[in-house]
């Protein structure tokens, strides 16, 4: 009998192992990671693991994320697991949310060799909200001049797996004007006449192309980021010269892809290990 998909109160329920260290990249409460260390000396490929939760603080989400974690660390691969200011937290939305997952990338490239990590084998992992910020992070070599979120020479992110993810704010916002039950303005800001298109530096579909390595992954009862929305973005990408695939989860919902002991995730692991340049191997 086929397992049945996971549910918001089995997701909310997921957890895993205490991580090895937790890093502050900033002075407020969700300004910090979680490293998770295999054991062994290293050098260690990487994964940039940035949870979800609608940008909201109800759904917490880093907790949720150590249960990916402490897998992929059991697969010798470290895990920097992101926590970022949501859009109901004091300075989070934007420009602040955006700004915290790029600390949070800067300080991993900054730490790598202190800890013995890889970045030349580096994937950035994100799921739902988080999907949408690890694309984000891919494209910020893309983002205007004029934005207060424009960094020269951003470290580029090659490879990216984007898990239920939303990285077209515009037409999400045009089709149904929320996501998640959220004013989508919270996560973009306001309009201004210095700054009239609000999609351009905050909608990764804006910031084509990013030169990466995208796989878009959706459950096919995924109802938050169904699969027609990553294969509306990935013939977007492609137009623009990017590569990205596609993989339909079978009999999964939004909460299976970050689930390590779903089906879903026998099929997510191999996708991450080819990332990292890694052989095939066991997802127990």
């Amino acid at each position: 009998m086929a397992a049945k998909p996971i549910t918001l109160e089995q997701y909310m329920a997921l957890s895993g192992p205490n991580p090895s260290a937790r890093i502050a990249y900033g002075v407020e409460p969700s300004q910090y990671v979680e490293l998770f260390r295999p054991q062994g000396e290293g050098m260690f490929p990487v994964v940039l693991l940035v949870h979800g939760g609608c940008w909201l603080k109800e759904f917490q989400g880093i907790v949720q994320m150590r249960n990916l974690a402490g897998a992929l660390a059991a697969q010798g691969i470290a895990v920097w697991n992101v926590e970022y200011r949501r859009i109901d937290e004091d300075g989070g939305g934007y420009p602040g949310t955006y700004q915290d997952a790029a600390a949070a990338l800067d300080l991993l490239v900054e730490r790598a060799s202190a800890h013995h990590l890889e970045t030349r084998r580096l994937v950035a992992v994100g799921h739902s909200a988080g999907g949408h910020l690890v694309q984000w992070l891919a494209g910020r070599s893309q983002l205007p001049s004029t934005s207060g979120l424009h960094t020269r020479n951003p470290f580029p992110l090659r490879q990216v797996v984007a898990l239920g993810s939303i990285g077209d704010l515009r037409r999400r916002a045009a089709g149904i004007e929320q996501v998640c039950g959220i004013d989508m303005k919270r996560l973009t800001g306001p309009p201004t006449p210095a700054r009239p298109n609000v999609y351009a530096d905050t909608s990764p579909a804006e910031l084509m192309p990013t030169g990466s390595h995208t796989v878009l992954i959706n459950g096919d009862l995924d109802h938050v980021s169904p699969p027609q929305t990553a294969l509306d973005y990935a013939a977007r990408a492609q137009q623009a010269g990017d590569r990205v695939d596609t993989i339909v989860l079978p009999r999964a919902s939004h909460f299976d892809e970050v689930c390590a002991s779903s089906p879903a995730w026998t099929l997510i692991l191999p996708v991450i290990h080819r990332a990292l340049g890694m052989g095939t191997a066991s997802s127990s």
